[in-house]
C-alpha cells in the first residue's frame, strides 16, 4: 500500500486452488486466480483499475502456480521432475503481471513464494495434533495395519487405505462457501465466465467499489 503496486503472489497449488484461497481470504486479496475458475486479464485490469480510479492504487493478487485463462496452457518453469515424472509449474505470475502492464499504467511487481511458503513455528494445536498422529501411526504398525495413512476425520483420530487418500484430486467446489464468502467480501476471480458479475453487481449498488 505504502508504495502503491500491485502485488502479485505465486503460490503452490497445480490442479487445485486451495493455498490460494485460503490464503487470499487470509491475508486480505482482492483477487484470487485459481485453476478451477478459468480467469479474464481484461476482467483482473477493469478490477485493478476501479480500484485505482476510488483511491487504492495498491492491491494483492494471489495467482496458484495451476491458473490459467480459458483454453489456455498452464505455465512451465521445466522439464519432467525426476521423482514424479511431472513437468514443473511455475512463472504464471510474470505472465499476468505482462498482462496487467498491457491494461494499466500502475506498478506491477511479482513474488513466487515456492517452498518459502512452507514451515513456519508450530503452533500448541500443531505439536498436540501430530503427537496423537503419530502415536495412532505406532498403533497401526504394532496392528500390522500397514498401507494405510493416519487420518483425523471430525474429532476422532482413524485412517484410511492409501488409495482411498489418493484416488482423486480433490478441487476447489467453483459453488462452496469458500468461493462464495469471497466473493462477498468483494475479492474477484477475474472470471472468464462471468460469475463475479452478480456479486460485483450487488456491491456497486451499495456503493462498493
Amino acid at each position: 500500500e505504502s508504495h502503491h503496486r500491485v502485488m502479485l503472489v505465486e503460490v503452490m497449488g497445480r490442479d487445485s486452488g486451495f493455498i490460494a484461497l485460503h490464503g487470499g481470504l487470509a491475508g486480505g486479496a482482492e483477487v484470487i486466480l485459481i485453476p478451477e475458475i478459468p480467469y479474464d486479464p481484461d476482467r483482473l485490469a477493469e478490477k485493478i483499475s476501479i480500484r485505482a480510479e476510488h483511491g487504492r492504487s495498491y492491491s494483492i493478487v494471489i495467482v496458484s502456480e495451476g491458473a490459467r485463462r480459458p483454453k489456455g496452457a498452464k505455465v512451465y518453469q521445466g522439464g519432467p521432475n525426476l521423482s514424479t515424472g511431472k513437468s514443473r509449474l511455475g512463472g504464471i505470475s510474470y505472465q499476468v503481471a505482462d498482462e496487467l502492464r498491457e491494461r494499466s499504467d500502475l506498478t506491477v511487481r511479482e513474488v513466487v513464494l515456492g517452498h518459502t511458503q512452507r514451515g513456519g513455528t508450530p503452533s500448541p494445536y500443531d505439536r498436540v495434533l501430530a503427537t496423537i498422529m503419530g502415536n495412532h501411526a505406532v498403533q497401526l504398525v504394532a496392528e500390522g495395519a500397514y498401507g494405510r495413512m493416519v487420518a483425523l476425520k471430525g474429532a476422532k483420530m482413524s485412517s484410511v487405505t492409501l488409495t482411498q487418500a489418493t484416488r482423486r484430486t480433490r478441487k476447489v467446489s467453483k459453488n462452496g462457501d469458500l468461493v462464495r464468502t469471497a466473493r462477498e467480501m468483494g475479492i474477484s476471480f477475474a472470471a472468464a465466465d462471468g460469475s463475479d458479475d452478480a456479486y460485483i453487481e450487488r456491491r456497486v449498488s451499495h456503493g462498493a467499489p
